[in-house]
Parts: C-alpha cells; sequence; structure tokens
C-alpha cells in the first residue's frame, strides 16, 4: 500500500519540479470497470464521480492549482444514448451537489467545450457554476465536456478569421496571441497528463496545450483512481526532468 506523502516528500523524489501547477487527467476505465463486474456501463460512470470527488481533494491538499479533466468528447456523442444521457445527468448531478461546497472551499469552476450542442439545462447549470465560483483562486477545477481538441482548434481559427476580417487584429499572429482564441485561454499549460486504464493514446485531448506536458499512463480504472494512484502519478512526474528541447545543464 503506498504511505500518504506531501508536497515536501516528493520534493526528494528526483531532479524535476517537486509539485506540477497544473494535472489534466484522462478519465478513462469506466465502462471496463462495470463490465468486469457484470454491471452496466452507467454503474462504471457513477463510480467515476466518486473517483472525480477523490482526486479534487487529493490534487489540493497535494499542493496541485489546477486540474482539468476530460469528461465527454465530442466522439462520445456516438455512443448509445442510454449511456450520453446517463454522462449529461451526472454532470447536472456533481455541480447540483457539490457546487456550494466548492465554492465555500475556494474552488473555481471552468467547463470547456462545444457549449452549443448542450441540452439548455445543462448549459444553464454550467453558466452558473462558473459565475458563482469566478472569484475564487484557491483551486481551479477545469472540466472538459463535450470537448475535442481538433474542434477547439478549429473553432479557435474561426474566431481569429473573423477577427481580422473585422480588423480587430492583425494576421500576423504569434502563439502566445492565438493561445488566447482557446478555450483555456487564462490557464497555464497542463504540466503533467495522466491517463488511466491503461491506454498509451491522448485522444483529442488538449493537443495545444499539451505539447510539453510530461504523459504518464496508469494501468488502473478510473473508479479506482485515488490519492494513492496521484500521488504515483506525481512521483514519475518528480523523477522527470524538463528541459523544452534545452540540454541539462553540465550536459557535455
Amino acid at each position: 500500500m503506498s504511505r500518504v506523502i506531501a508536497p515536501t516528500d516528493l520534493a526528494a523524489a528526483g531532479p524535476g519540479p517537486a509539485v506540477p501547477q497544473h494535472v489534466a487527467i484522462i478519465m478513462d476505465g469506466n465502462g471496463r470497470w462495470a463490465t468486469a463486474r457484470h454491471l452496466p456501463r452507467t454503474a462504471g460512470h457513477e463510480r467515476g464521480v466518486e473517483a472525480l470527488r477523490r482526486t479534487v481533494e487529493a490534487a489540493g491538499d497535494l499542493g496541485i492549482r489546477y486540474l482539468t479533466v476530460f469528461s465527454f468528447s465530442t466522439e462520445n456523442w456516438r455512443r448509445p444514448a442510454a449511456e450520453v444521457s446517463t454522462l449529461f445527468s451526472l454532470l447536472k448531478t456533481y455541480v447540483q451537489l457539490d457546487l456550494a461546497r466548492l465554492k465555500r472551499e475556494g474552488v473555481r469552476i471552468r467547463v470547456i467545450g462545444e457549449r452549443g450542442g448542450l441540452p439548455p439545462d445543462i448549459a444553464s447549470l454550467v453558466s452558473m457554476a462558473e459565475a458563482e465560483t469566478r472569484d475564487n483562486a484557491r483551486f481551479n477545477l477545469t472540466i472538459a465536456f463535450n470537448y475535442g481538441s481538433r474542434d477547439e482548434i478549429a473553432r479557435a481559427a474561426s474566431a481569429f478569421a473573423r477577427d481580422v476580417a473585422d480588423g480587430k487584429c492583425s494576421a500576423d499572429i504569434r502563439e502566445a496571441d492565438f493561445a488566447r482564441y482557446l478555450d483555456t485561454s487564462g490557464l497555464p499549460d497542463p504540466d503533467l497528463m495522466v491517463r488511466t486504464s491503461g491506454e498509451y493514446r491522448i485522444s483529442n485531448f488538449l493537443l495545444w496545450q499539451a505539447a510539453y506536458a510530461e504523459l504518464v499512463f496508469l494501468d488502473v480504472l478510473w473508479p479506482d483512481f485515488g490519492r494513492a494512484q496521484l500521488e504515483e502519478a506525481l512521483r514519475r512526474y518528480a523523477e522527470r526532468e524538463r528541459r523544452y528541447g534545452a540540454v541539462s545543464p553540465g550536459a557535455g
């Protein structure tokens, strides 16, 4: 069993920075968790919400400032209608049950993705959660819902093109300028991206933002994820040396 660690323990784990400022997680494996237990896939998604609650609490305790989770992708519309309906209901339930506590604990909530595809009640709830937590700064929780990174970049490019056509900006744009058109405008890029379930891909998640993120893939299915697994990901991160294309200090 993994012992409970603190950020100061992670500082001794290796040459990299002790605790990442921003962690992004692809929450994968709900369906397989349920299937292995002869339960409907919806049961796996319900347990996945519990894992999210554990992870948000653990991330704050460990000194992480920003947590972004992949909840529902633009590709997930291909799943059975009943499962899609469950995922929407779970987002609604999570916000309704946890909003007051998250607001009280200083958590700021953002939801990124295509808002136009959301049912009106979900879109309204999302806007309310963002508005009510806008002034919070202790911890930042971003939920990617109806999100796909290629779609995000395409929408950003369209918005940029409109601004150029309207004379609001020059067509000669820098990376930092373009990043302001992305859904994650105002957020730091993720330092660490974690995927659960043993899959080795990032599945159209934060393609622009994760250009220099450290990637950690864990075999655990998302409903079984918690503090111990997050600590393991942080230990691996702390062993990395982040060079951003440069060379190690003192390297020959």
